[in-house]
């Protein structure tokens, strides 16, 4: 008996052995080497490649991991970022536009450190999901005609599992998923199936959820499409006589509009065509081509003192509102594809979000403030925050959401500072939840 356990553990060693070996040969082969145009200080860590979600149809994701530079990055959390669309790449914009360690700039040409990046307090992991964004693909062309919130999530958490088991030694870390605008349905149904599949699971497949990050997230239809109509209002970007008909004629507790409604509801968009209803303060890109255009390429910016404003504005605020056509030349670049590894199948054109995939998918879920409920109470930290320059997902819809939660005050209404100058406002909530509003971020979180 002595002899046969003896053998036994022997064999789970080399078991375990063998799969570390196998471990260390795939992260090797998934470690990015000689990025086109990368700054060479700080020195910055990151893997990419592909993970398989379903054997079946070869359905494989595509990812983008960046160790945290943290003086301790073992000890660092873990954060899988998502953004929405449906259809935008997290690579695209998330890590090369918002808050990776790298930016594209220059019309594509050329990448430049972000001292803002969430790298420098975590581990960043950046998805292109659902399939069929970015360098994401499948073999089968009816995975795109079964696409909604439940396929997306089962097949994030398939990934993340065989992530896991790429890089084990992230296994034990804090996780947290994080996203924005749609991901405000992904991140939190991510969440959710996470956290119930740990119920249920063997202790090798639990991951070490600990919460989400949602930015001018999507949460509940009704409170969001209110929030967009007195938004665009009370910024004057609609008129009076607008706002007057869709509020007479929009129920937005429903799903199915009036004639009237679609009507006045079309008008606010149609309006909102005229700027950035993502940032409706900043300058629009006025580019002929969707993508690689210059800058000034169409021709609206001439003027040396017009070109030197937009300059400061890019630099020194750090927007560019062109910043989605550097990213398409940049992934479209073949020795960037060749160093992502994201050669694997044949994507005649990388896009920053894929059209297709917003026209086919199935929106069937109306409220996340169920999944927030649920959440809250199973103990989960949760941050929702949300910048006040945003049309298209505003502040004011995620204050109707966080007030239809029924939570009881802790802490009133107070200021919050950054570098003593006020950033915008915070309220904490019982049940371990806390609002930010500001000038830059309105925001909701674990006060835990």
């Amino acid at each position: 008996m002595k002899k046969l356990n003896f053998l036994l553990i022997i064999t789970l060693l080399l078991l375990s052995l063998r799969q570390q070996d196998y471990n260390i040969e795939a992260q090797s082969s998934d470690k990015v080497v000689n990025l086109p145009e990368q700054p060479l200080n700080p020195k910055i860590s990151h893997f990419s490649g592909y993970v398989n979600v379903n054997q079946e149809n070869t359905r494989s994701l595509f990812y983008w991991f960046f160790e945290a530079l943290s003086d301790s990055p073992s000890t660092r959390p873990l954060v899988l970022w998502l953004n929405g669309g449906p259809g935008c790449s997290s690579i695209g914009y998330g890590a090369a536009s918002e808050l990776g360690p790298f930016r594209v700039v220059e019309n594509g040409t050329s990448l430049r450190f972000n001292q803002y990046s969430w790298v420098q307090e975590a581990n960043m992991l950046f998805l292109e999901s659902p399939v069929g964004v970015g360098f994401s693909y499948t073999n089968s062309s009816s995975d795109f005609d079964n696409l909604n919130d439940v396929f997306v999530a089962e097949d994030a958490y398939n990934f993340m599992v065989a992530w896991f088991a790429r890089y084990p030694q992230y296994k034990s870390r804090d996780f947290f998923i994080a996203g924005e605008s749609y991901a405000g349905h992904y991140a939190p149904q991510l969440a959710e199936l996470i956290y119930d599949r740990n119920k249920v699971k063997p202790k090798d497949f639990i991951i070490n959820l600990k919460g989400f990050i949602v930015g001018n997230p999507l949460t509940d239809d009704e409170y969001d499409n209110k929030g967009i109509l007195e938004y665009a209002w009370s910024h004057a970007v609609i008129s009076d006589n607008l706002y007057d008909s869709a509020k007479r004629n929009c129920d937005f507790k429903s799903s199915n509009w009036s004639e009237p409604c679609n009507a006045a509801m079309n008008t606010v968009f149609t309006k909102y065509k005229e700027i950035d209803i993502y940032n409706i303060y900043a300058p629009k890109c006025n580019t002929n081509s969707s993508a690689g255009a210059s800058f000034f390429g169409a021709g609206d910016y001439k003027s040396p003192a017009v070109k030197d404003w937009f300059k400061r504005v890019r630099w020194y605020e750090g927007y560019d509102p062109c910043y989605s056509n550097y990213v398409e030349v940049y992934f479209n670049r073949v020795d960037v594809r060749s160093s992502l590894h994201a050669t694997t199948r044949d994507i005649s054109r990388w896009k920053v979000c894929n059209d297709s995939i917003l026209q086919t998918y199935q929106f069937t879920v109306s409220s996340m403030l169920p999944t927030y409920s649920k959440l809250i109470k199973a103990g989960l930290k949760i941050w929702v925050y949300s910048g006040d320059a945003d049309g298209r997902v505003p502040v004011i819809g995620s204050r109707y959401c966080v007030e239809a939660l029924g939570l009881s005050v802790k802490s009133e209404w107070r200021s919050w500072f950054h570098n003593h100058q006020v950033g915008g406002r915070i309220t904490e909530y019982e049940g371990g939840l806390n609002i930010r509003n500001g000038e830059r971020s309105w925001a909701l979180g674990s006060s835990q």
